[in-house]
């Protein structure tokens, strides 16, 4: 009897799209354009409203062009090796605790130690799946105006 019911309404769920996706495709090809503004109404209603009607241009260098001047430290067009090793220096002298100049493991491990110790709350030395879930990286927060 679940068997026929389960069937039942897949069929109804499988109709009730195919309903949808015909109404979408005889509609007329997408939304219509917005009417042109005049610079002076576009000024106006950014005035009024408190912020621009116009969103900000974007940059013309591509994606390549803006990782490279983000590696040029010194903006004369080239990568020298320092330039490149730059980063990687600054996060192994995060992680060499000591100054040795050398990573032992409990160096390169140090944080997720320390974050075990934070997650384990009942200092029994094991996770359980709450203590664990706690663990999860944190969401980067979205641009306020990216349409993502």
């Amino acid at each position: 009897m679940l068997r026929y019911l389960a069937a039942a309404g897949s069929a109804l769920l499988l109709i009730a799209a195919g309903f949808f996706i015909w109404r979408i495709q005889a509609q007329p090809d997408g939304v219509p354009a917005p009417p042109a503004e005049t610079e002076e109404s576009a000024l106006e209603e950014g005035d009024s409203g408190g912020r621009p009607s116009r969103p900000p241009a974007a940059s013309e260098k591509t994606k390549e062009q803006r990782r490279f001047d983000r590696a040029d430290r010194d903006n004369d067009g080239r990568i020298t090796r320092d330039e490149l090793l730059q980063p990687r220096r600054k996060a192994f002298e995060k992680l060499d605790s000591n100054r040795n100049g050398n990573l032992s493991f409990e160096e390169w491990a140090a944080r997720t130690v320390t974050k075990f110790g934070t997650a384990d709350s009942n200092r029994d030395g094991a996770l359980n799946r709450a203590e664990y879930a706690t663990t999860a990286p944190k969401a980067r927060p979205k641009a306020k105006n990216c349409a993502c």
